[in-house]
């Protein structure tokens, strides 16, 4: 019989976790593990990747009272998902994302613990999991918020979670040693992973999306990817593009940001009155990053907080050069320091202080003016991708993770059927 695990994420938003859940759901062994993916809904305003998994053949619980905010709802949803637990009787929960990473264990700690077996002490027989794809302890909400939540993880690490996955070691050092959630044994790094098929032959798409956008192949196009949402910082994009029009002549740059969310009218308003208009496209949401990728030169990322930017790492699958504020595991990722000054030369892209404009700035031009170091990075990161970024390796990690947790509980009932078996003699 195959395990059973239950994957839980709060919302199936645009974004790197929806494709990381939906991939692991339907790419593990089947014959090993029976998966159910449970979501909430999308909330009005965000970008829904539901079509996603309907592409990729899965069909989530759904449950629409979880949601990414503090409400009363959270109450109905730790009923729903601990009566869930009761039905299917998983051996394995794994949560991602902040919200389901709570509601989850907390429905976790009542299936284990609200069960006959209370009475000597033995709690149903699961074992729990929660990924940290970024986490919130800075630039999300105010230090009370913060400071809640933070203890929340805290409690939640030491009661009830068997492991805790980061994706990358600079991720693992903040949360753990900084943070101060959870003891060093119970973290993993695993790496996200990605579908690296669909950048296969990207160089010969390079000119549609131009096209699209009215841009000829002369023109430098430097673009950034998400949504826009205050974590992600878009109006420093802006500012940065401002500071270089003002400092440098570099007439053939164009930018285009890709994505929506509920920042877009402030931003374009931001864009208005820089001077930007004939600079910056919207060009909106996109659900073809195989596209818009190979058209770009530049990808940027100005993120205030990040665990592993999957845009760096699509941008990197096409070979092309980023530039990025250091935050979270982009450290990781553009690797070590060539040049140090008001930005940083790394291994595999420009790494800039977050929040500071006009090193931003100095960095775009440097990339913009200097073709041959946009190729290097390019080729760097592309092979580093190829090397480190697989869904193949993800699937692959993520499953010894399991069998390393469901061996251990099947020992603890092997060793328990021998203790009862020896008494009853």
């Amino acid at each position: 019989m195959p395990a059973k695990v239950i994957r839980i994420i709060a919302r199936l938003n645009v974004g790197g976790p929806a494709k990381h859940v939906v991939w692991l759901t339907d790419g593990l062994d089947k014959s090993r593990y029976q998966t159910l993916l449970v979501s909430g809904r999308v909330p009005p305003g965000e970008g829904d990747m539901g079509y996603f998994a309907e592409q990729s053949g899965v069909r989530p619980n759904f449950i629409p009272e979880m949601s990414r905010e503090i409400s009363l709802n959270d109450i109905s949803t730790v009923w729903k998902l601990y009566r869930l637990f009761r039905r299917e009787q998983p051996d394995l929960v794994h949560t991602h994302t902040a919200k389901a990473g709570t509601v989850g264990r907390v429905a976790g700690l009542l299936y284990c613990w609200l069960t006959p077996g209370l009475v000597v002490g033995r709690p149903r027989c699961c074992k729990f999991v929660h990924t940290y794809h970024g986490h919130i302890f800075h630039s999300y909400y105010g230090p009370l918020k913060t400071r809640l939540f933070l203890t929340i993880e805290r409690m939640l690490a030491r009661l009830i979670t068997d492991r805790i996955v980061v994706v990358s070691e600079q991720q693992r050092d903040e949360i753990c040693a900084n943070f101060r959630v959870g003891k060093a044994a119970q973290f993993r790094v695993i790496p996200l992973g990605l579908d690296l098929q669909v950048f296969d032959q990207s160089a010969k798409r390079r000119q549609k999306f131009r096209e699209e956008l009215g841009l000829g192949d002369d023109v430098v196009l430097v673009g950034i990817v998400g949504r826009l949402t205050e974590i992600k910082n878009h109006a420093l994009f802006l500012e940065g593009i401002h500071a270089f029009r003002k400092q440098f002549d570099s007439p053939q740059v164009r930018f285009v940001i890709v994505g929506d969310g509920t920042l877009r009218e402030r931003l374009e308003d931001q864009s208005r009155s820089l001077g930007l208009t004939d600079d910056v496209i919207f060009a909106g949401e996109r659900s073809d990053p195989d596209y818009f990728y190979p058209a770009m030169d530049v990808v940027a990322l100005t993120s205030l907080n990040e665990g592993t930017p999957l845009t760096l790492i699509e941008a990197m699958a096409n070979a092309r050069a980023v530039i990025s504020t250091s935050v979270g595991g982009v450290v990781d990722l553009l690797g070590g320091v060539l040049e140090d000054g008001r930005f940083k030369i790394c291994q595999r892209g420009l790494s800039v202080a977050p929040g500071d404009a006009h090193s931003f700035a100095a960095g775009l031009h440097r990339l913009v003016s200097d073709a041959t170091l946009r190729s290097e990075l390019g080729a760097n990161g592309f092979k580093f991708v190829q090397s480190n970024y697989r869904k193949e390796r993800l699937l692959n990690d993520i499953e010894d993770l399991y069998d390393d947790l469901l061996k251990t509980n099947a020992t603890r009932v092997r060793v328990h059927s021998e203790a009862v078996s020896t008494t009853s003699r």
